[in-house]
């Protein structure tokens, strides 16, 4: 108690100096939880491309697909590695919303193959309802993203492209791709792909011929990179990519982007230090003949020091629990403003929220460090006779 008293001598002041502190954990909360979510997705990928291989048509690449022959799946079965193949249909839900700041809505098709079915290793749940069967002709499973947008319920019907489909199941909370995808069967995608095409090229091609990407799985032991490398050398008219193409072309661009969200909080927090310093160097001035009189009775500079950093570390503690609650409380209202337009940006996790208050009392501590040397360096008669 006796700490808070000395912190809060100089209400107003303090108050200035916690705020300070409070907006720099403010925006250290808010580009954290939106560079916690991007890393998140990312995670989600890489878990998802770890043992995988996708091909798509040549001169293609991992996120620029164009439609091809699913006749190359016979062929893409035949390189020694391969596991199994399965054809997909991959498009956006709405061609007006191309552009996101966060996972653009999709709907996807794929073939479901027994054998697939077996080797895919990345976990999707449902929260209610099934999966999808290849037999579901016209039923769809819609992500945990998408319930609202698409008003989803097991038993009810959405609209996909002008489309009514029944819906079967809704898939568990992944906070990666799958949560934005409308999974439906090849056939139902094929059908729906077709009609974004002109006229002229839609009555000359079969819908029911078309994919726009294989994923193969490889065989127990297979290095997936090598498996790339080898469908890139005895398959005409494909681009195979391993898991480290999806790294590359993410990986740095994320680090970038981090850096820019942190580099911009960090600018806020060093502010918010100087203030901290301003705050305990004033208070030394103002305390130095009560310094002098501990000094006189005995108090070792340790004791100076300790008392000066724990009323720094206090005031760390209390602009960084501010700062944490109301960027928390800015993160959950913006991610609800922006559910109509199927944006979630931020997340606020375990991690980002200790780590916040923590930097917020070592920022305290650090700022304090100087004055309170200062404090402990003074020479009681010389601290007595200060006015």
């Amino acid at each position: 108690m006796q700490i808070l008293r000395n912190v809060f001598r100089r209400k107003l002041r303090v108050f200035l100096t916690i705020f300070g502190i409070t907006i720099g954990i403010l925006a250290l909360v808010v580009m954290g939880g939106m560079a916690e979510k991007i890393n998140l997705l990312v995670s989600g990928g890489t878990k998802y491309y770890k043992d995988k291989v996708i091909v798509g048509d040549a001169g293609s690449s991992l996120f620029v697909t164009s439609p091809f022959s699913i006749s190359k799946l016979e062929e893409l079965r035949q390189v020694p590695g391969v596991a199994e193949v399965s054809g997909y249909i991959d498009n956006v839900l709405d061609p007006e919303q191309m552009v996101n700041m966060g996972m653009i809505p999709t709907y996807m098709g794929s073939d479901m193959r027994g054998d697939v079915l077996d080797a895919e290793t990345f976990p999707v749940t449902y929260s209610s309802g099934r999966a999808l069967t290849p037999e579901d002709a016209g039923c769809v499973v819609v992500g945990s993203g998408l319930v609202s947008k698409l008003n989803a319920k097991v038993g009810g019907t959405v609209t996909v492209r002008g489309e009514e489909f029944q819906v079967v199941g809704i898939m568990g909370k992944t906070l990666t791709a799958p949560d934005t995808c409308v999974m439906m069967t090849l056939p139902d995608a094929q059908h729906l792909f077709v009609q974004d095409m002109p006229e002229f090229i839609r009555d000359q091609v079969d819908p029911y011929d078309l994919v726009t990407y294989f994923t193969v799985y490889t065989e127990k032991g297979v290095d997936p990179e090598e498996l790339a490398s080898l469908i890139n050398a005895t398959v005409e008219g494909v681009e195979a990519s391993g898991p480290s193409v999806f790294e590359e072309q993410l990986g740095g661009v994320t680090v970038i982007f981090n850096t820019l969200l942190y580099g911009i909080a960090l600018i806020s927090l060093i502010v918010g230090g100087l203030s901290v310093i301003n705050t305990m160097t004033m208070s030394v001035s103002e305390r130095t003949r009560e310094i002098g009189v501990r000094k006189a009775i005995g108090a070792s500079d340790g004791q100076i020091v300790r008392q000066f950093l724990a009323e720094a570390g206090v005031i760390g503690l209390i602009g960084g629990a501010t700062g944490l609650i109301i960027g928390w409380l800015v993160a959950v209202i913006a991610n609800a403003c922006l559910a109509s337009q199927n944006l979630d940006l931020f997340l606020v996790t375990p991690r980002l929220a200790i780590g916040s208050v923590i930097f917020a009392v070592l920022l305290g501590l650090i700022s304090g460090l100087y004055p309170s040397l200062h404090a402990a360096r003074m020479k009681p008669v010389n601290a007595l006779r200060y006015e």
